[in-house]
C-alpha cells in the first residue's frame, strides 16, 4: 500500500472511531448495548473506538444501522452544506476484493431516508456476500461493464452491462463476477431512517 493509501485508510479508521464513540456516548449506550443492537462483538467495537482496526463494510453497515445513520455519517462529521462536490478519488474504499476489486462509497444522504451511492468493481472470480439490511431497505444496481450475478434469497439473477436490477435488500443477498472480465456497477441503497435493533428486528426513531 502506498503512503497516500495508508494515510487514507488511517483517516477513515480515525473518523469511524470518533463517530462511533460520539454516537454511542450521545445515546448513553454501553458497549454491550451497542453489541446487542448491531450484532457486532463487544471486542470488535472496542477495537473500532480505539482506532485499532479497519472494519469491514459489513461491520460498518451493522453499526450504522444500529445508530440509524448511513455509513457516510461514520466516515466524516455531518456538515451543513448547500452544495458539495467531491472527486471519486476522494471517496473512501471500504471493500477490497482478493483480485483487486473495490467498493467506493461516493456519497450518502441522511434525511429523510438513508441513501448511499456506491461504485463497485468486481474482478473476475470475486464475490461479496451481504447480510440482510434493516426491514424496508432496497437496492438498485446498474451494471456498466461485464456481467454481475446478483443473488437474492438464494436465487441468482444475471445482470449484464446496460441492465438495472432493483430488489428488497432486507434479506440475504450478494454479488459476484463469474466471468473472465472485470465488472463495474453503480449501486444505490435506500434504508428507512431509524435505529435498528437486531435483537428484536425492530426500528425506532433515531436520536439526533
Amino acid at each position: 500500500m502506498t503512503e497516500t493509501g495508508a494515510g487514507r485508510v488511517g483517516a477513515v479508521t480515525a473518523a469511524v472511531a470518533r463517530q462511533v464513540r460520539e454516537l454511542r456516548a450521545a445515546r448513553g449506550w454501553s458497549f454491550e448495548e451497542l453489541a446487542g443492537r448491531s450484532g457486532v462483538s463487544k471486542g470488535m467495537l472496542v477495537q473500532i473506538e480505539g482506532a485499532r482496526t479497519n472494519p469491514s463494510v459489513g461491520t460498518l453497515c451493522r453499526v450504522a444501522d444500529a445508530f440509524g445513520v448511513n455509513i457516510a455519517r461514520l466516515l466524516e462529521p455531518a456538515e451543513e452544506q448547500t452544495v458539495k462536490i467531491t472527486s471519486a478519488t476522494e471517496a473512501p474504499v471500504l471493500w477490497h476484493g482478493e483480485h483487486g476489486g473495490t467498493a467506493r462509497l461516493l456519497s450518502g444522504l441522511g434525511e429523510p431516508d438513508l441513501v448511499e451511492l456506491w461504485d463497485w468493481r468486481l474482478e473476475a472470480g470475486e464475490s461479496h456476500p451481504s447480510p440482510d439490511h434493516p426491514r424496508g431497505t432496497r437496492e438498485v444496481l446498474h451494471v456498466l461493464t461485464g456481467t454481475v450475478l446478483v443473488r437474492v434469497d438464494g436465487q441468482d439473477h444475471p445482470v449484464r452491462a446496460g441492465e438495472t436490477i432493483e430488489f428488497h435488500a432486507d434479506r440475504e443477498h450478494g454479488y459476484r463476477n463469474d466471468g473472465t472480465e472485470p465488472a463495474r456497477l453503480m449501486m444505490v441503497a435506500v434504508t428507512p431512517s431509524g435505529e435498528w435493533d437486531r435483537r428484536t428486528r425492530s426500528r425506532r426513531p433515531r436520536q439526533d
